[in-house]
């Protein structure tokens, strides 16, 4: 008798209790193995709480099968299951073999006249249930846990009761749908799901070729023509429809669109489809750890494509790009609510900014802080002299100041930040480095994210108020610190996507800066 099977006892014995009559027909039979079976066939079942209480609701009686064996929902949940590399997840990992071995088993008997064993009729029974809330929940909230990738997540998973969603599929007999509606119906899952299938087909079919250092210009309109980003493959010139291609190739991978075939392009276009395949796969396990309801209006920051959209009603109203944090540090992963908007902030200098970054120049130009606006204080907030101060001494264990930035062209926050107050300190806000959105790679921040345009957000996200632009401006213009309180707080999304598809289909793809698709490669292949 297998581990755990105490708990199923115990069930048994209260329905004894109750006054529940020895079974002994061939289905009651059948329920008596399932109930004294938790693992069939070896196999461990990877959600046996839920299982053991959809079955206990039934009394055991089979769901699959009955005397003669199973019914036809076994096909279409099989059939459900063998689809589930459409979603990016891998069949194997919802039983499939063992239930195929046991399938074949059981109709060959029927086929010679023998009734299945009851041992082996339960034993299936168990596997296809746990398969279908397995497969469901991956469905549902993703594979992986994010939390185990990202320990502080902060978002709402979505939720649904397996059990009870399975009884109704019995009851039905609409087993693929009920498996299809819990995945994600957000429009950029849909869209990518469909981009799987041709990022796959162009695997399957050889996909393009291998690039050399030099490539002839045949084989570069090859390659380019392969996935569409050239309507012509034929030509032996160098010409504008090639150049156009060329910049298109680079806008979808995030790369300065020059029309050149520099080593960055090369490179790109030589990651082969079946990378791409595993890219996209990735991606759509990240849509699965999402909420349901993102909000009609929400703000999504993109990290890896360095852009933010405000989203209305399921359309674009306004996109920019962004400034996202270095590697080192990292911008995090996470849902919240914009609640309000700081006009002309104060920049309260992080410790360690100012130990790694501020103190360096601080030491060499005796200026510096008179120059940059900043005034030093210490643990009580009194004024400090820098000029008095031995710089030289300041360490990380011997650091009782406190720097403060005030409002002004010069404030590493700009003129406005948007606050979702989080455990990570990380908002929006305006820069004084215009410079930086003209760079293609933009993640030169400390983890905060800098904004093209605050400007036109704060409009957006103040609309139904008194604060127009022009209001905006004119506070703005006053050079004090002020709070706008949104009169609708928004829903923003920090995302982190390398991959993803346009309304019109057109994908793309983006460098893992953060090093995530790795990690989560890995826990995506480990078995349950």
């Amino acid at each position: 008798m297998m581990a755990g099977v105490a708990g199923v006892l115990l069930v048994a014995a209260l329905l004894q209790q109750r006054g529940a009559a020895p079974a002994r027909s061939p289905d009651d039979v059948l329920a008596e193995q399932i109930r004294l079976r938790e693992e069939a066939s070896g196999i461990r079942l990877a959600r046996r709480a839920t299982l053991l209480g959809f079955y206990a609701r039934r009394a055991f009686r089979p769901a699959w099968n009955h005397e003669h064996g199973p019914n036809r929902l076994a096909d279409d949940l099989v059939a459900a299951l063998n689809r589930a590399d459409l979603e990016g997840l891998n069949p194997a990992d919802y039983h499939v073999d063992a239930i195929g071995s046991l399938l074949a088993y059981v109709r060959l008997a029927a086929a010679n006249g023998r009734t299945p064993e009851p041992a082996r009729l339960a034993d299936l029974d168990l596997l296809l249930t746990d398969a279908f809330l397995l497969y469901g929940s991956h469905l549902l909230g993703g594979r992986v846990d994010p939390e185990s990738l990202y320990p502080l997540w902060n978002a709402t998973p979505r939720r649904a009761d397996l059990g009870t969603l399975l009884e109704d599929a019995l009851q039905t007999r609409r087993i693929a749908r009920a498996l299809q509606r819990l995945a994600p119906t957000h429009e950029g899952y849909q869209r990518l799901r469909a981009a799987l299938a041709r990022e796959r087909a162009f695997a399957e079919s050889g996909a393009w070729p291998v690039l050399p250092k030099n490539p002839s210009v045949a084989l570069l309109r090859e390659r380019l023509y392969a996935e569409g980003d050239l309507e012509k493959k034929e030509g032996a010139e160098f010409d504008d429809d090639l150049r156009y291609a060329l910049r298109r190739f680079q806008a979808r991978h995030g790369l300065e669109s020059t029309g050149a075939l520099d080593p960055e392009t090369l490179a790109e276009l030589n990651v082969t489809a079946e990378e791409r395949v595993r890219q996209i796969a990735l991606n759509l396990e990240r849509w699965r750890w999402l909420p349901q309801d993102l909000g009609r209006r929400r703000v999504e920051v993109n990290i890896a494509a360095y852009e933010l959209q405000l989203i209305e009603d399921d359309e674009v109203a306004m996109r920019m790009r962004v400034v996202v944090g270095r590697e080192y540090r990292r911008t995090p992963v996470f849902s919240d609510t914009i609640r309000y908007i700081v006009l002309n902030p104060n920049w309260y200098v992080p410790k360690t900014i100012a130990l790694d970054e501020l103190i360096p120049k601080i030491r060499g130009d005796s200026t510096y802080l008179e120059r940059f606006g900043m005034h030093l204080t210490d643990s009580e907030s009194r004024a400090v002299d820098p000029r008095e101060v031995d710089w030289n001494a300041v360490t990380v264990d011997n650091f009782p100041f406190r720097l403060r930035q005030e409002p002004g062209r010069l404030n590493a926050l700009g003129r406005m930040k948007f606050m979702f107050p989080n455990r990570y300190d990380v908002y929006l806000h305006d820069t004084p480095s215009r410079h930086l959105f003209a760079e293609a790679q933009r993640d030169f921040s400390h983890g905060c994210i800098r904004l093209e345009k605050p400007l036109d957000l704060a409009v957006h996200l103040m609309k139904k108020s008194k604060w127009d632009q022009e209001a905006i401006e004119s506070a703005l213009d006053e050079g004090t610190e002020r709070t706008l309180y949104l009169p609708r707080p928004t829903p923003i999304h920090l995302l982190y996507f390398t991959a993803w598809a346009d309304a019109d289909g057109t994908i793309h793809f983006r460098e893992d800066i953060n090093g995530a698709d790795q990690p989560l490669s890995r826990a995506l292949a480990k078995k349950h």
